[in-house]
């Protein structure tokens, strides 16, 4: 056991990232409903006309929309933890119905890498000993930049503290 020195236990940065939630289910059952009457409504139209093969792809587009609207509210549930002391950098990945996947590194060796000006496919990464870990994928590209930059000056505190 190596002893520990009084601040390798401070943490410098204890971040949860969420993607912003989609509509409430409530919003989301409204605009479904919404889409099928329209959608029936253009169905018996097509059928009365004598076009009735429309009507299994009407279906099918209602069906998609709410796959879409499904998979949207779970992807909405995932998670990224960061977590700085000056002795490690942890970012945990948690996924809905997925095991938790975690990364540590090394606050002294870390590089964060941000392109300047943010973009919207600019990507946040974590580089170290030649290998890199993606991180705020779903944020928007200003609260992207916004936390590199916070996440750069903990780095750098980190580092003042370890030695």
């Amino acid at each position: 056991m190596t002893p520990s020195t009084p601040t390798s236990g401070t943490v410098l940065l204890d971040q949860v990232l969420r993607p912003s939630p989609p509509l409430s289910p409530r919003v989301l059952i409204r605009i479904l409903a919404a889409v099928a009457f329209i959608n029936l409504a253009f169905v018996a139209y097509f059928v009365v006309q004598g076009a009735w093969p429309i009507a299994p792809f009407m279906g099918l587009d209602v069906v998609l929309l709410g796959w879409a609207f499904r998979a949207s509210t779970i992807a909405a549930k995932r998670e990224e933890h960061i977590r700085l002391t000056p002795a490690e950098l942890s970012v945990e990945r948690r996924f809905p119905k997925k095991p938790l996947r975690a990364w540590q590194f090394n606050p002294y060796w870390v590089r964060v890498d941000m392109p300047e000006p943010a973009e919207h496919d600019s990507q946040l990464t974590l580089w170290s000993h030649g290998r890199f870990l993606r991180i705020a994928q779903f944020m928007a590209p200003e609260e992207r930049a916004r936390f590199a930059q916070h996440l750069k000056n903990a780095l750098r505190q980190a580092r003042e503290t370890h030695t």
